[in-house]
């Protein structure tokens, strides 16, 4: 089969589209045939050897892969091939095929592909994050740094669904606009971010933020707490890890919380399918609706890859093979 292969840890470019070994169903697995792979901040740093997983090499990268059930392994029920599904895997997405544990493949009838696997890492990153670590209420104000991404449209959509006042942060024009069209009541630049905040909330300040970007605008946000304020940390696109005076969370009274969605779907898999299950239900619902920038052939992934980790990309992007 044909796959994106790294080789070793090294710069994106180093990445090689070539052949790997067809993947076998083994027992309580399925191979599926990938219609659509789902792209993910974390490939990028995977490859470059800098995530929390370390894989040995080669291996293929890709969290999330959305196809037709291929053949079924020994022990295998509910599953049979020709089986429209998904599965969210370490590994092994950016392939032609791919081998899964049946316990972590969902079927999704004639769902839209690439909006499937928007749903998965993404919209399930900013579920989890807003429900179960914030604990979102109605009426609360929520930030969302990394607007125009494809988690920070999820956190928008499902935190106007949970009731709140969203205030989106995008770098440029085209990105604020896209924020508003995809729910938010309000969308500002990061220029000046801690005065901006202060006079939006009539000095109250923010209730939970989401933040995906880190660095500066980390400690912009820290200072615009307001009493009993959650600030979830999820992910450091700038590319800085920040450093927090923890006697801000004392005089300010809030708390900061990490967000690791695949520790979630590993250590409480019944709640994850729960979340699942909401979300398909609002996506059938056109409650939510996944923002797909493009579709792009799988020997594109370095390039695609690039872009996502420069934050050019708006919203989700998907891989063919």
């Amino acid at each position: 089969m044909k796959a994106v292969i790294c080789k070793g840890f090294g710069p994106l470019e180093s990445l090689e589209y070539g052949e790997m070994p067809d993947p076998v169903a083994g027992k309580g697995e399925v191979v599926i045939r990938t219609e659509a792979a789902g792209v993910n901040f974390p490939d990028g740093l995977l490859v470059q050897g800098l995530y929390q997983l370390r894989p040995e090499a080669p291996f293929v990268p890709g969290m999330e892969a959305v196809g037709t059930v291929e053949s079924v392994g020994a022990g295998v029920t509910g599953l049979k091939s020709g089986d429209r599904v998904a599965t969210i895997c370490s590994l092994g997405g950016y392939a032609e095929k791919v081998a899964a544990p049946a316990n972590r493949v969902f079927p999704i009838g004639a769902m839209d592909a690439a909006d499937v696997c928007a749903l998965m890492v993404a919209y399930g990153t900013s579920h989890h994050a807003l429900k179960q670590r914030a604990q979102l209420k109605a009426g609360e104000t929520l930030v969302v740094l990394g607007a125009a991404g494809a988690t920070g449209i999820a956190a928008i959509q499902i935190g106007k669904i949970m009731g709140a006042r969203v205030i989106a942060v995008a770098s440029s024009d085209e990105k604020r606009t896209l924020a508003r069209e995809n729910g938010a009541d309000d969308a500002i630049g990061y220029e000046n971010l801690k005065e901006t905040l202060k006079e939006m909330t009539a000095n109250k300040g923010v209730d939970v933020v989401y933040d995906v970007v880190g660095g500066d605008h980390f400690d912009a946000c820290a200072r615009s707490m307001a009493r009993n304020g959650r600030l979830l940390v999820i992910g450091f696109a700038s590319g800085t890890i920040p450093k927090l005076p923890v006697n801000l969370t004392l005089v300010k009274e809030f708390s900061v919380v990490g967000v690791f969605w695949g520790n979630f779907t590993r250590y409480e898999p019944e709640v994850y399918a729960d979340n699942m299950a909401e979300l398909l239900g609002w996506y059938q619902s056109a409650k939510v609706k996944p923002l797909i920038e493009g579709r792009y052939p799988l020997q594109d992934a370095p390039a695609v890859l690039a872009r996502v980790l420069g934050r050019g990309a708006v919203g989700k992007i998907a891989l063919i093979p």
